[in-house]
């Protein structure tokens, strides 16, 4: 039923993507050491709706289309790189609040990062990632038989294969990540540290984003 060749090979590169440093595991990460597990893995199910709409604009050529123009390749590079550097400014200018005691070892509140939040700053962190862009147009073609009678059924299995081992080995990184949480959330110096750690990693992606060619 399906035109799909070499499968597990296809797992085996999206996995090593998805490890892959990058903006999408950066933000899962980020977030999970800033606002624990739970955080995390909401994250990482944003970043994989996300992949999940790569997959579905793969089916039917806009994936393909904005790649292969200049300008629209540009216009999302670009809406991805301002938006980390956006993401990592919050993170800096967050350590610079009102002090709130004299005691430097007292744990900095953290207002609790929303659902709606997370979800949807993943899901704008991978659907503008040049990366993903490129995966799902060069790479994907490479697993469908050319000229099969099932291509659409296939691209969407290939989809949700690369969605599901994306979401996964976020999730671990996530979980991973949120062991540092408990450290880091009984002192306030090291939120401080860890913050500003985060958001010049989330500054500095998108500045190598914006300079990502195609």
């Amino acid at each position: 039923m399906f035109d799909i060749t070499s499968l597990w090979l296809f797992i085996v590169a999206v996995f090593l993507l998805s490890v892959t440093p990058g903006p999408d595991l950066a933000y899962v990460v980020g977030q999970s050491v800033a606002n624990g597990r739970r955080a995390g893995v909401i994250s990482a199910a944003g970043v994989a709706l996300g992949s999940c709409t790569h997959a579905l604009a793969s089916v039917v050529g806009l994936t393909a289309l904005i790649a292969a123009s200049p300008t629209l390749f540009n216009v999302v590079k670009l809406a991805g790189a301002l938006y980390l550097i956006y993401l990592g400014s919050r993170f800096i200018l967050g350590t610079f609040g009102k002090e709130q005691a004299d005691d430097p070892e007292q744990p900095r509140i953290r207002p609790e990062a929303s659902l709606r939040s997370l979800l949807t700053r993943g899901f704008i962190t991978t659907l503008t990632n040049p990366k993903v862009l490129l995966f799902f147009v060069s790479f994907f073609p490479q697993f469908v038989v050319p000229g099969g009678e099932h291509q659409v059924e296939s691209f969407l299995l290939l989809g949700v294969a690369y969605t599901l081992v994306a979401f996964l080995t976020d999730a671990t990184f996530a979980l991973l990540a949120g062991s540092a949480m408990g450290v880091v959330s009984g002192n306030r110096r090291l939120q401080k540290l860890m913050d500003r750690i985060v958001g010049t990693a989330f500054i500095g992606l998108g500045i190598r984003l914006s300079l990502t060619q195609r």
